[in-house]
């Protein structure tokens, strides 16, 4: 939490001091001179891949929010969703934290049913993308522990992730409980939950809502899997739904900018378990980075270009 009065380039300046602070630990500990010649010889073609994917993922995501919108009682040309998304992309990319672009699309497409609907649609399209890469990994560790041959999971990392698992799939019914409350919590959380329902699992938008979250998350994790390839270092197929989303996670949270930092320290670590060197994940996760940069620059013009009037279905 922000003291008050604290001037919000303090922040910026801390926040991107302890990303930088990791990104050189990190040099030091885990072979950057090796990261360094793996990111000077990446193949452009991955890259190239590595960059459609993330361009996809967008793409979707844009998409996503306009269905969930549209259930709350908000139209969004698709043109205007896509345009929306992308600014939100360059916010989000440039400040710490990552959610202040998810706050003014939101704002901008308060007109047609307010702000508390425009939040909610902001908000669930973006937890439907985070439980896309949680249920990717629950799903592998659940399957990769059940079949042996696979990823073996060292004992440092099995318990932590098991509890991190069950901690998630406990979250729905720990929810559902915090609804049978009396009172006003009771009572706003029962409507909180009867808005998620109505925007991601009414019958008439569940399938598209699965399909869409499926989508973006399988194109992260290529964009991921390709950087590691462009560096060398490519993964097998089950370490990246195992050890990808776990990397792509720690970018929530909210102690660097858009993740720096965090993000290739998960990647040293967990790429030594994939059967891939330290190096070589630090390589990859500064790959994926820039080229998470890269995708969100049409942002820009949109930035540049963009007209005041409030997000609508003109």
């Amino acid at each position: 939490m922000r003291r008050p009065g604290l001037p919000s380039w303090t922040l910026r300046a801390v926040q991107g001091a302890i990303a930088l602070g990791l990104l050189v630990l990190l040099w030091q500990v885990a072979g950057g001179e090796e990261a360094a010649q793996s990111l000077t010889s990446a193949n452009p073609a991955w890259l190239a891949a590595a960059l459609a994917a993330l361009t996809l993922q967008t793409v979707l995501s844009a998409l996503r929010w306009r269905l969930t919108a549209a259930q709350l009682g908000i139209t969004i040309d698709p043109r205007a969703a896509l345009r929306e998304y992308y600014l939100s992309q360059v916010v989000n990319q440039s400040l710490p934290g990552g959610v202040l672009g998810d706050a003014e699309r939101a704002r901008r497409a308060r007109a047609q049913a307010g702000f508390l609907a425009s939040g909610q649609a902001v908000l669930f399209e973006r937890l439907a993308g985070q439980a896309g890469l949680f249920l990717c990994t629950a799903t592998a560790f659940i399957l990769t522990l059940a079949l042996p041959g696979g990823v073996v999971w060292p004992d440092w990392l099995r318990a932590p992730v098991a509890g991190f698992v069950g901690l998630g799939l406990c979250l729905p019914f720990g929810f559902y409980a915090a609804t049978r409350l009396d009172g006003r919590l009771g009572r706003g959380l029962r409507a909180f939950g009867a808005a998620m329902v109505t925007a991601l699992a009414a019958r008439s938008v569940i399938v598209r809502q699965l399909l869409l979250s499926l989508a973006t998350t399988a194109c992260n994790l290529a964009a991921f899997a390709f950087c590691a390839e462009a560096v060398g270092h490519g993964l097998p197929p089950a370490a990246v739904a195992a050890f990808v989303p776990l990397i792509l996670l720690t970018m929530l949270v909210p102690l660097t900018i858009s993740g720096w930092g965090l993000r290739e320290g998960a990647a040293a670590a967990l790429f030594p378990v994939a059967g891939a060197s330290a190096s070589g994940g630090l390589a990859t996760s500064i790959v994926f980075g820039l080229m998470l940069i890269v995708s969100t620059l049409p942002g820009l013009l949109v930035l540049l270009g963009r007209r005041p009037d409030p997000v609508g279905s003109r």
